[in-house]
């Protein structure tokens, strides 16, 4: 571990690298849920039958970016934390935040996702589309749920890392 995290590292180089991984995966959430899912609602796609399909692809994508940011952001915070510099030490909390990012990300795609698309293919090709399962409004209701404590850790992770350096400078 001394190799990858010497005195040399420069923390400023971490911090904007977490700053980058989170503003990216936060603009990028923002971006699906309240432009592009509500586009797709309100053009009816919702009703179509390869629409469970399609959803799976962009929240496949979406999800293996998730996981990259998450891991991105908890690698910053594990070498900053280890890098024994006391200008961006980030607190203990600020690790924990970034385990619980991780866990959020690693549920909705190996969790959510694929449930989620599950219910609601429909496999048989005669019948027309049913009604919305009320098991997907649960998942839903979930995946809203992950999404605003998503929000709000990310959110405490940049207050924990960057809210003194405001003050200081």
């Amino acid at each position: 571990m001394a190799a990858i995290v010497s005195k040399n590292n420069n923390p400023l180089q971490w911090s904007t690298l977490i700053l980058c991984a989170i503003g990216f995966w936060i603009s990028g959430s923002l971006v699906l849920d309240l432009i592009i899912m509500p586009g797709l609602y309100s053009a009816g796609m919702m009703n179509q039958p390869g629409f469970a399909s399609a959803g799976f692809s962009i929240f496949w994508a979406f999800n293996r970016l998730e996981l990259l940011c998450a891991s991105v952001a908890l690698t910053g915070i594990l070498v900053l934390n280890q890098a024994q510099t006391e200008t961006m030490r980030p607190p203990r909390l600020a690790m924990i935040l970034g385990l619980i990012l991780l866990g959020i990300a690693l549920i909705d795609t190996y969790g959510l996702t694929p449930q989620m698309s599950a219910l609601g293919l429909n496999l048989n090709l005669f019948e027309p589309t049913a009604e919305i399962p009320s098991e997907m409004i649960q998942m839903q209701s979930g995946y809203w749920a992950l999404e605003f404590m998503k929000i709000a850790t990310c959110g405490a992770i940049l207050k924990l890392c960057y809210g003194d350096r405001g003050s200081a400078q």
